[in-house]
């Protein structure tokens, strides 16, 4: 029943923007809008304990994981348009690491939400914390906004940088430091 109505919500757009939606190539673009719109939400069904799936394994290590430049995609909760973007995550394991693929499947898992830069960065860092029990979480997200790329101001050059730093990436200047000196190699 809800692809129904999120179909029957894109036909009204298309309706009211002025098309005709029995025109040859707009005849299935409510259902494929409908199907794009659940794909690129997918967020909101995801659980991050399922993602996890209990690749959490001991370590001795207590030196900084980065896994850098992971592609994001989101859309933006104001305007509904996207944004596209890097995230790079860094972590000081206490006892635990957590396996490589998921650390870039809690990004998606968040940036697959309707959301602004600021609360991405924030809950991705929050979650590797709670997660994996880490010293610290190190979280930036370098991105460019279609709503200000497409519409009102349209600077096609704009970057937003966002930051989380927590634990001792917040605490430690040098944590910080190097961090920020490896993700600019």
């Amino acid at each position: 029943m809800q692809d129904k109505i999120l179909e029957q919500a894109f036909a009204t757009i298309i309706e009211n923007v002025g098309e005709d939606l029995g025109r040859h190539g707009l005849k299935d673009t409510p259902h494929r809008a409908a199907a794009a719109m659940k794909f690129l939400t997918r967020g909101y069904t995801q659980d991050v304990n399922e993602i996890v799936n209990g690749a959490l394994f001991p370590t001795t290590s207590n030196e900084m994981v980065i896994v850098k430049n992971i592609e994001l995609y989101s859309l933006c909760e104001h305007h509904l348009l996207p944004f596209i973007g890097k995230c790079h995550v860094a972590y000081l394991p206490a006892d635990t690491v957590i396996g490589l693929s998921k650390i870039a499947r809690i990004v998606d898992m968040f940036a697959r939400r309707l959301q602004i830069q600021e609360h991405l960065t924030q809950q991705i860092a929050e979650t590797m914390l709670d997660i994996t029990g880490a010293r610290g979480v190190g979280v930036i997200i370098e991105s460019q906004h279609m709503c200000m790329m497409m519409r009102g101001v349209e600077k096609q050059n704009s970057v937003m940088t966002t930051s989380c730093m927590l634990g001792a990436f917040r605490e430690k200047q040098t944590t910080r430091s190097e961090f920020l000196s490896l993700i600019d190699r």
